[in-house]
C-alpha cells in the first residue's frame, strides 16, 4: 500500500473502535496526535504504531489489521 497518512485522519481498529489520530507518517511509524495520547504518565506526549498495521485506508479513515486493544499494546511512545 503506498499510504503516505495526511493529517487527522481517524485510525479505527478492525473491531471499529477508535485508536488515534494521524498526525503524520514517519517512516514506517504512524504518529498519533498528543491529544489521544490518553491519561497519566501516557499524557502530552506522541504515540507510535508501526504503518505495517494498515490494513486499508477508506476515505478518510486508516483501518488497523489488528483490534484497537491489541494496537493500543503495539505502541511506542515518545
Amino acid at each position: 500500500m503506498r499510504w503516505r497518512g495526511s493529517n487527522k485522519e481517524p485510525a479505527i481498529g478492525a473491531d471499529g473502535v477508535h485508536v488515534g489520530t494521524v498526525d503524520k507518517v514517519e517512516g514506517n511509524r504512524i504518529k498519533l496526535t498528543k491529544k489521544d495520547s490518553g491519561e497519566g504518565s501516557h499524557k502530552g506526549h506522541h504515540h507510535f504504531i508501526d504503518k505495517g498495521l494498515v490494513a486499508d485506508v477508506e476515505g478518510n479513515k486508516v483501518r488497523l489489521s489488528a483490534k484497537a486493544s491489541v494496537a493500543v499494546t503495539m505502541e511506542e511512545e515518545k
